[in-house]
């Protein structure tokens, strides 16, 4: 039987001998991979799709979405809301297209108002500064007669 000194010696004596032997071998020292295969010799990926689909027999939809109930549609470049209350998604695209060509119009009425309105103000400046240069002349006219 050996004694508590003896077998904390043991145990240190164990734990040094494993680390310089790993029991996994060195798992930091990968293997080599395998080459790559080569790319596909496929060439559907480069016909266009109205081909693929006469040669495949397949039709492809816009791709949809089920997102927490909502159901998502790719259409046009944008993703369009399916369902969603009263107003179908397609009709608020609509409606914020045309609030959005609404507003840049109005933004072009109220800048045409302020150049009418400087023009205006210029003109108008000018017909008082004539009515008094015409006032003068006038008022000259009278003090020589």
């Amino acid at each position: 039987m050996q004694s508590r000194g003896g077998t904390k010696a043991v145990v240190l004596k164990s734990l040094t001998i494993s680390s310089k032997m790993p029991l996994f071998g060195n798992i930091f020292s990968p293997k080599k991979t395998p080459p790559r295969k080569s790319a596909s010799l496929s060439n559907l990926h480069t016909l266009d799709r109205s081909t693929r689909e006469i040669e495949l027999g397949l039709e492809y939809g816009s791709p949809v979405m089920n997102i927490g109930g909502q159901s998502l549609k790719f259409e046009e470049g944008h993703w369009i809301a399916e369902s969603g209350g009263n107003v179908s998604g397609k009709e608020v695209q609509r409606l914020k297209k045309r609030n959005l060509q609404l507003e840049e119009e109005n933004n072009l009425l109220r800048l045409k108002i302020e150049v009418l309105l400087d023009m205006l103000s210029e003109s108008t400046a000018e017909t008082h500064l004539i009515q008094k240069e015409l006032e003068d002349v006038r008022s000259n006219s009278r003090r020589k007669k």
